[in-house]
Parts: structure tokens; sequence; C-alpha cells
């Protein structure tokens, strides 16, 4: 049975949310290991939410270590349709200041040795993700910033870096040479799973630094990551409570019917083991 509706995948700073109630832990055993910490589940601005820390509680897992398969999982198998993600980032722009909020369109793919897909072993899926975040959640999240007056940028792109070292100078010059508006180490491979799992997926990034290419400003260092990240914190819990209540009962969206036309694999060709392993994402398509 469901149990909520939205989820929040919390990044650096954010291990928990003001005005839960009724709130529970709940234990979840997925075919792809544990997740990053037991989901906590609770009532939050009328809704049912499940919050994960995408780190585990106290920041034990370095972005490399984090078994975004079982988090997605976890997250499908609680009913989850949408999933705001809250991550922090570095500035590749003089005009994205430290302490802004971007809401990103595009996801440029910088991780080297991560896993970014369910489907392994007996089943080959090709989905599309020219358009990486659900258009219905970043149109809500702009009008929500835009109504509670933060300081936003609407579009761009993240670059998903692997870390957990910070970039050179020189990667970080040529990385404003591509075109990139914001660097991180998180939205990949979660954006790519949330496609696979049918749910619709949308970041928050959180802007603590300039990375290292401005030249009169400090280089990045965990100190200023961590109290600029403080100071948004406040910020983007307003927002969630705010962005919540706005979250369409009905998807029309792409991302709701991701895998309809990406099952390459013959039905007839998929073991029963594979079709039980993948029942709560693909068992719609196999009725």
């Amino acid at each position: 049975m469901p149990e909520a509706r939205i989820g929040i995948i919390g990044g650096s700073g954010l291990y928990d949310i003001e005005g839960f109630e009724n709130i529970k832990r709940v234990r979840i055993d997925t075919p792809f290991g544990a997740p990053s910490d037991e989901p906590i589940l609770g009532d939050l601005a009328g809704e049912r939410v499940a919050f994960l820390p995408r780190h585990g509680k106290g920041h034990i897992r370095s972005p490399s270590e984090i078994n975004s398969r079982a988090n997605i999982y976890a997250m499908k198998s609680l009913g989850v349709e949408y999933i705001l993600s809250v991550s922090a980032v570095g500035s590749m722009r003089e005009k994205i200041k430290p302490r802004d909020i971007v809401i990103p369109d595009q996801l440029f793919d910088r991780t080297k040795g991560r896993i970014n897909t369910f489907f392994e072993k007996g089943i080959v899926v090709h989905i599309s993700f020219a358009d990486p975040f659900c258009p219905t959640m970043i149109s809500l999240l702009g009008e929500v910033c835009q109504e509670i007056g933060l300081n936003f940028h609407l579009g761009g792109t993240y670059l998903c870096m692997e870390g957990p070292q910070f970039s050179t100078r020189a990667e970080s010059r040529i990385y404003r040479q591509w075109g990139v508006d914001v660097i991180g180490m998180t939205s990949l491979p979660e954006a790519k799973l949330a496609r696979e799992a049918e749910i619709c997926y949308a970041t928050i990034a959180m802007v603590t630094d300039y990375d290292v290419w401005h030249e009169e400003d400090e280089d990045v260092t965990v100190e200023i990551l961590i109290a600029n990240m403080m100071k948004n914190v406040e910020s983007v819990k307003r927002l969630l409570k705010r962005i919540i209540p706005e979250l369409p009962r009905e998807r029309r969206c792409p991302c709701a019917n991701a895998l309809q036309n990406a099952i390459i694999t013959p039905r007839e060709a998929i073991s029963e083991e594979v079709k039980e392993k993948y029942k709560i994402i693909i068992g719609k398509y196999l009725d």
C-alpha cells in the first residue's frame, strides 16, 4: 500500500525538516542493497512525505558511496511520484552568487564509476533523457521561489562531477567554457534512476561558492561551503513547505510513462526472476 506521494532526498545540511507530524521510520530492503538510511515518513504541509538523508544520518557516505539505486527503489516502493532533491553546488557564472538558489533544467555527466541504471542481466531499457528534470516541477518551483521572494535562477546546466575532491583550476575553467552553470556531486545517477522508475524529479541547488575559477573570491573550502549552505537551508525549507501542496495529483508530464516505449527486451524473453526483481518498476507493462 503506498505510504507517501512525495519524497525529499536531502543533501548536505538538510537532515531534518521542522513541521513533520505523525513521524515513523521505515526499514526497506531492496534488490540493490540498503538505502542511505531508513526513510522517515511524516505529514508535512498536508501531505504524506518520505524524507531520506542522501549521505546517511551524520553525513557518513561520500557522493561516490551513495547507493542511489537502493534510494530510488525505496522511494518507489513507498509509492513516491515526485522527488524533490536538495543539494549544494558551486557557481560557474558571475551572476549566480553564493546563497542563491538554482533550479536547473539540464545535466552534464562527469561521474566515473557510478551505476546509473536499474536494468541489467536479462532486460534492456533505453529511456529518453533529453530533458532530465520534470518540466512540471521546474515550472512550479520557479513560481514558488518568486512568490516567497528567494534569490533564484530558473533553468541552467548542472555538471555532476565524481568528487569527493573539489575541481582543479584547469577543470573549473574548462567547465565554464563548456557553458555549464553550476557544479555538484549528487544529481547523477539519481535523476537517471528516477526517470527509469517513472518518478518526477527536480533538483533545488543551493549555491555555496564560486568553485575555484573566480579570481576575486576565495577558493572553495569545506568551511565556506558549510557556512553558506546553512544560510541556504532555511530558505529551502520554506520552499519545500510551500511547493509540496502544489504538486498535481494527476501527473501529465512524460515522466509518468517514461518506460512505455523504452523496454527493448521482448516480454517473453524476460525471465520470471527478472520480472519479480523489477515488479514495482515495470509491473504495469508486463500484465
